[in-house]
């Protein structure tokens, strides 16, 4: 009989044990959702928001590197489903935005990015130099991951324009905006910390004024979130082309095809299409080992190549999709290959329809989220 209550109170004693981390974790979830929502609805106002919605956060990052979808539409990598984006809060554009945040002549609003950057503005009564500053701030700028971009206004009513280690002039009004997210993810607490403190610390060595600083801890909750949402977005989907007897294609057979195609080799090893504005559609790489090169191609034999298209970064996803696979065919038939799926796997019909349905899913989950694909937002945050 003791033995028996022993083993009951054992039972007990984990039985509560594991109610307890239960709980706490739903206390967790629901304490970082509320500051999501917080700072994505407007519930206090945001001066990141720029007066464009932001989405929902997800629930953990997926990498680019999410290749295709079997009829069952689960990802085949062993990264996060494209799916398991948590719920989406549907934001509000904050209404209560500042003039200093709104006005082009708070900050310089044609390069900086009221979502994805911390800008920071200050003044002098004199004329700052361009080296000096840039010999101030080097001291700690040097130990932040993130991109730190310098403006100066030229005179009182003048343009802002982007500084340099190699600039010059002296100029009385200054901006630095630092990047709160890449796909690396978000600005550290610490590093952020250290921005605000080092540009605090340069206005009073200059001698300068700086306007009203956002609460770290807030500007923190800002990027966590932001990258949460671009992390259940960031995908690229990836098809390949392989000999469909084992063989190997030709680098100058495929050098061809690929320019009659509408594709131009890069300096990154790559083959490039790009849409009427430049901007990129998909690109074309060696399933093997070795970047392509102009002169590699020449005596190159390779197993395949691989067709890619980066979501966030593609502006119209539909179009490009369709452009890929059409490509992708005629370059499978040209060179007696066959269109197979990451495990080599023939590519079916029913997923490429998948494929499909998930890009136009994303792109209009981004546009939701106020980040429109392929545009200057979408690749500095997916950068």
């Amino acid at each position: 009989m003791a033995l028996s209550e022993l083993h009951l109170a054992l039972i007990g004693a984990g039985t509560a044990g594991v109610l307890m981390v239960w709980g706490y974790n739903v206390w967790q979830d629901r304490k970082h959702r509320q500051t999501a929502e917080r700072i994505f609805n407007g519930g206090k106002p945001d001066a990141l928001a720029g007066g464009e919605p932001a989405q929902g956060i997800g629930d953990e990052r997926v990498e680019p590197t999410f290749e295709s979808l079997p009829e069952s539409q689960a990802p085949r990598n062993d990264e996060a489903a494209p799916d398991a984006v948590g719920d989406t809060v549907g934001p509000e554009a904050s209404t209560e935005l500042g003039a200093e945040v709104a006005s082009a002549s708070a900050i310089p609003a044609d390069d900086t990015d009221p979502i994805v950057d911390c800008a920071l503005r200050f003044s002098a009564a004199t004329p700052i130099a361009a080296p000096i500053l840039y010999s101030v701030q080097r001291s700690w700028s040097g130990d932040i991951s993130k991109p730190i971009s310098w403006f100066a206004r030229c005179g009182d009513a003048g343009a802002w324009q982007t500084m340099n280690v190699d600039s010059t002039g002296s100029h009385r009004e200054w901006c630095a905006a630092l990047q709160l997210v890449d796909r690396r993810g978000a600005v550290s607490d610490g590093e952020l910390t250290r921005f605000l403190e080092g540009v605090a610390a340069l206005a009073q060595q200059t001698g300068a004024t700086l306007e009203a600083v956002r609460d770290a801890e807030e500007l923190a909750a800002h990027a966590q979130a932001l990258d949460q949402f671009c992390a259940g977005v960031d995908i690229q989907f990836v098809l390949h082309v392989v000999d469909a007897t084992g063989g190997s294609f030709p680098g100058t057979k495929l050098r061809g095809l690929a320019e009659a195609a509408g594709m131009v080799l890069e300096d990154d090893g790559l083959f490039h299409a790009r849409d009427e504005a430049g901007g990129e559609a998909f690109s074309l790489g060696n399933l093997g080992p070795e970047n392509f090169t102009a002169e590699s191609l020449r005596s190159l034999n390779t197993p395949g190549v691989t067709f890619s298209i980066d979501v966030p970064r593609v502006g119209d996803g539909k179009a490009a999709f369709e452009r890929m696979l059409g490509a992708a065919r005629q370059l499978a038939g040209a060179l007696g290959g066959v269109l197979v799926d990451a495990q080599r796997a023939p590519l079916a019909e029913a997923m490429i329809a998948a494929i499909r349905a998930k890009i136009v899913e994303l792109q209009q989950r981004m546009r939701d989220g106020g980040i429109d694909p392929g545009s200057r937002r979408a690749l500095r945050l997916f950068s």
